[in-house]
């Protein structure tokens, strides 16, 4: 009989490479979630727009100021109006370009039922962008920079 030594199987190598497929799986599970609510977050509104070869890109709309005084008297392109005069110069202009857009200023004081007048007029001439212009409000005076 002779005592030898038992052969012995090595163990279990470490592994010297990484395993990239898991990490694969996982990125494109994460590509396909990606592709399919990226649509989604665009427009949460369906439409089927009509296509056509006519259409052309819009430059930037034309504009008119609007002033309303603390007075009430409306002012278009800084000439002083009566409504029935701003009226027929809305008409005009909306005769002319129907997407003008309305700048309306109008002072702090001015009663909110002279504004709604002042809108009604441009609405019936034919002008429905109104844009409303305000000033940046002042920094308080005890505020620190930066915090309102």
């Amino acid at each position: 009989m002779s005592f030898g030594r038992l052969g012995r199987s090595q163990g279990a190598q470490p592994m010297s490479e990484i395993n990239v497929t898991p990490l694969v799986d996982v990125l494109l599970v994460l590509v396909v979630i990606l592709i399919i609510t990226a649509p989604l977050l665009a427009s949460s509104i369906k439409l089927n727009l009509p296509k056509t070869d006519a259409a052309e890109p819009i430059g930037p709309a034309a504009s008119l100021s609007l002033v309303v005084d603390r007075n009430g008297q409306a002012f278009l392109n800084d000439k002083p109006l009566t409504l029935t005069q701003l009226g027929i110069s809305l008409s005009q202009t909306a005769a002319q370009d129907p997407d003008t857009e309305v700048q309306l200023r109008a002072d702090a004081a001015v009663p909110y039922g002279q504004i709604v007048t002042v809108m009604g007029v441009a609405q019936k001439a034919g002008l429905n962008r109104i844009g409303f212009v305000a000033d940046e409000p002042l920094p308080a005076p005890n505020a620190a920079p930066g915090k309102p």
